[in-house]
């Protein structure tokens, strides 16, 4: 796997681009020299971790037939307010589903997917506490 990032202002603003094309924006805010033109790494790290633990989940769950007509994830960061490096402390995802999927079939598979099968979690320092829960409208 390999990605570009260029640079493209006098400021903050990059493009990552994928091997297959894909883009994104990335961009500070105006506080560290950046135009909020686009997500910060920090914000795309949290957006990577709860869009690989979604991904698993709507694959575990597809496979067991479980109907779900929309998963969104609501994900929070906490980090330190002092220092010079910030790293997370702690990372909450909340799955909102909506469908009519067996309730303990969907809590299994959210706890596959955060706590084992999402290669961006695993990837985190072990130190950041990854909490999980879920919610389901018929």
């Amino acid at each position: 796997m390999k990605i570009s990032l260029e640079r493209k202002n006098d400021h903050l603003l990059f493009e990552g681009k994928s091997e297959t094309g894909n883009t994104v924006t990335i961009d500070g805010a105006p506080a560290n020299g950046g135009d909020d033109a686009g997500m910060s790494p920090m914000e795309l790290l949290l957006t990577a971790v709860a869009a690989c633990a979604s991904f698993d989940i709507s694959l575990i769950l597809k496979k067991q037939r479980q109907e779900v007509k929309s998963l969104k994830v609501d994900a929070s960061g906490t980090r330190p307010e002092e220092g010079q490096v910030k790293p997370f402390k702690t990372i909450h995802l909340h799955f909102k589903l909506t469908g009519t999927p067996d309730e303990s079939k969907v809590a299994r598979a959210v706890e596959l997917a955060v706590e084992k099968y999402c290669s961006v979690a695993s990837s985190l320092d072990p130190q950041i506490k990854v909490t999980h829960n879920f919610s389901i409208e018929n």
